[in-house]
């Protein structure tokens, strides 16, 4: 599998850090940094990092199930995960997340036919003291309330118009 130069060379950059017999601490940026290139982790993928981090494919494998952030099938341009964990919770995160259901008309880990947004109902974020939190691909949103959720994809739809 062949990626950009840019990744091959953040790739090779990472692995020269880290010690001989300890290059699977680079699974999980690994993962995430080709999920970004390429838009999915495949079955490929996994196999390549496995190959490159000097581990089994299984090990690469089981990362994948147990990391939320990574996702084996391509997401929405824009991915909305929303925190509905115990402090999100109380202070409106399932209704925030029921809103956006709504609003987008897919589900938990569903994209949009036009595939501008995904929606994934997430665990805590880190961030229970801006309850409830959003975010969007990298960028986090905090304290949002359903009209402020209403407007960041308002103005996300018109600047992909």
């Amino acid at each position: 599998m062949t990626f950009s130069p840019a990744l091959e060379q953040r790739f090779e950059k990472m692995l020269k850090a880290y010690p001989e017999g300890k290059t699977r601490s680079a699974v999980v940026p690994m993962l995430i940094y080709a999920q970004d290139e390429t838009g999915a982790v495949t079955e490929e993928l996994i196999q390549e990092v496995a190959k490159r981090c000097g581990v089994s494919r299984l090990q690469v494998d089981e990362v994948v199930g147990y990391y939320s952030m990574l996702h084996r099938k391509p997401q929405g341009k824009y991915h909305v995960q929303i925190c509905t964990n115990i402090s999100c919770m109380l202070v409106g995160g399932t209704e925030l997340y029921e809103h956006c259901s709504k609003k987008l008309g897919i589900g938990h880990k569903q994209t949009e036919p036009t595939g501008l947004f995904s929606l994934e109902e997430v665990e805590c974020m880190g961030a229970c003291s801006w309850a409830p939190t959003v975010t969007v691909n990298y960028d986090y949103y905090h304290n949002v309330t359903p009209e402020m959720l209403d407007q960041l994809l308002e103005d996300i739809r018109k600047a992909n118009r």
